[in-house]
């Protein structure tokens, strides 16, 4: 008997037992390093596993036919299988390295998917007629051919359609946009939801508007947020004919500048019109911030207006500051100053009732109070800045509390206070509280504890994340 190592069949086959155990073993750790990696190509790594490797393993085998009775039509077939295997792998580990692993910024993130698609499912017919040729020796001549000429037809006859798709697909290859950005196009202005091959979807406050590519490609649009300057919220509001313009204007920028999305260091732009109505533009950082910073600038400029003695569309009363209330508040706080029912009468006329709507400032930092004010109702915060952009909590401020303890010893405040919901304050001026606290020394005395106390839970709230209270620091409001 012939020895087996030296039949022909033996060292495929002993490659076979040997070789397909250990290249599954190594595949697999591979693809489990590069799962626990993050990286996408474990994914790769599975395909060769769990089928190229097996399949090139049988073929192996199938292909000692000629020396055992196998029809050879089963080896063409796992011939083809593994053909087929080889391009799908060669073609994502392509579009792996040429197009997943791409930087951001590069020509190869700009290129659209749909033409990667493209290209893949071309080259997926191209391989698999190479090999059908190859491997069942068929005619792929007459195949091309009639692509071809049939191609041809189709255009010729669809030139129109076609056309269309072609100048979307341009239009995506330039990528003038994205998702996400705003486009203006035929009086509509809206964000970009989804692109693809046919129509981008544009988000507006009507709804969702499908605009096909090629009618984008073949009109004039306008990105918005590729704008070389801050997106620009434009909202026109009308005053009174008796309201001094320049406090109008005063008024309007204050507000426009503690909008959240207002752009820092870009003050808005009042434009005073015709019959007291004023155009005011206003920086933001965002297109998609316009419709919530309209809606917050049209509601705090309402309490700004009232607090300014304006009168915003024209309304010349205010129910709410009046001398009837302001007595009433006058009284509550009566024993906060020490104050007789003679005092009060006299005392109420000097003051007057504010308002704040939930998250206006009610005071800053560094700025000298003007006077004293009584919460009536409501609630606010008060915060210290530790650095740029950031700030510390510390009190919550209620009814009875008070904001501008610092109005009588003329010192800038060190800490913001902010309304926490609508807020309500009788505003006491500076010039009742010197008059005051000089024949009341217990008010200047409650004061000064009150400043005390502010302080010690300003310096606790610093010490808490980590922040050392400067020295003689007086965090107070």
């Amino acid at each position: 008997m012939t020895d087996i190592w030296v039949q022909p069949w033996f060292w495929p086959a002993l490659a076979v037992a040997i070789g397909l155990p250990v290249t599954l073993i190594v595949l697999t750790e591979v693809s489990t390093a590069l799962e626990r990696r993050g990286s996408r190509a474990y994914r790769l790594v599975l395909l060769l596993r769990n089928y190229v490797a097996p399949v090139g393993a049988l073929l192996l085998l199938l292909g000692q036919s000629h020396y055992v009775n196998v029809d050879l039509t089963w080896t063409q077939v796992t011939a083809t299988v593994f053909g087929f295997l080889i391009i799908l792998v060669l073609l994502n580990g392509l579009n792996f390295a040429l197009f997943v692993t791409a930087k951001k910024g590069t020509w190869r993130s700009k290129i659209p998917s749909i033409f990667v698609d493209i290209v893949r499912i071309l080259l997926i017919l191209v391989s698999l007629a190479v090999l059908f040729s190859v491997v069942w020796r068929a005619d792929v001549g007459g195949l091309f051919a009639a692509l071809g000429v049939g191609s041809i037809v189709i255009g010729l006859s669809l030139q129109n359609a076609v056309g269309s798709v072609v100048s979307g697909l341009l239009l995506l290859f330039e990528q003038p946009f994205q998702l996400g950005d705003w486009l203006e196009f035929n009086g509509t202005r809206g964000r970009i939801v989804e692109v693809n091959w046919r129509a981008v979807h544009i988000k507006t406050a009507r709804g969702v508007q499908v605009v096909p590519n090629a009618s984008l490609a073949g009109g004039a649009f306008l990105n918005i947020s590729r704008k070389p300057t801050p997106f620009e919220l434009d909202i026109i509001v009308r005053f009174s004919t008796d309201d001094p313009p320049q406090e109008v204007i005063d008024v309007c920028t204050s507000v426009a500048a503690d909008l959240p999305a207002a752009v820092a260091g870009q003050p808005a732009t009042i434009t005073p019109m015709m019959k007291a109505k004023y155009e005011v533009e206003i920086p933001i950082t965002s297109p998609a911030e316009n419709s919530s910073s309209i809606k917050l600038f049209r509601t705090r400029l309402w309490y700004a207006a009232r607090r300014a003695n304006l009168h915003l569309d024209g309304d010349l009363t205010d129910g709410y500051n009046t001398p009837a209330n302001t007595l009433e508040a006058v009284r509550a706080v009566a024993p906060a100053l020490f104050l007789t029912a003679e005092e009060v009468a006299v005392v109420a006329p000097q003051s007057r009732l504010e308002r704040y709507g939930e998250g206006e400032v009610v005071q800053r930092p560094n700025v000298i109070p003007d006077g004293m004010r009584y919460i009536v109702s409501g609630t606010a915060s008060l915060a210290a800045p530790v650095e740029v952009g950031a700030e510390v909590k510390f009190a919550n401020l209620q009814r009875h509390d008070i904001l501008g303890l610092t109005a009588l010893t003329r010192q800038g405040v060190a800490s913001r206070a902010t309304a926490t919901s609508d807020l309500a304050v009788l505003f006491v001026p500076t010039a009742v509280l010197d008059r005051l606290v000089k024949t009341r020394p217990r008010l200047a005395r409650d004061i000064g504890q009150e400043i005390d106390n502010r302080k010690s839970l300003a310096d606790r709230a610093l010490v808490a994340v980590g922040v050392d209270p400067k020295a003689g620091s007086r965090f107070i409001a």
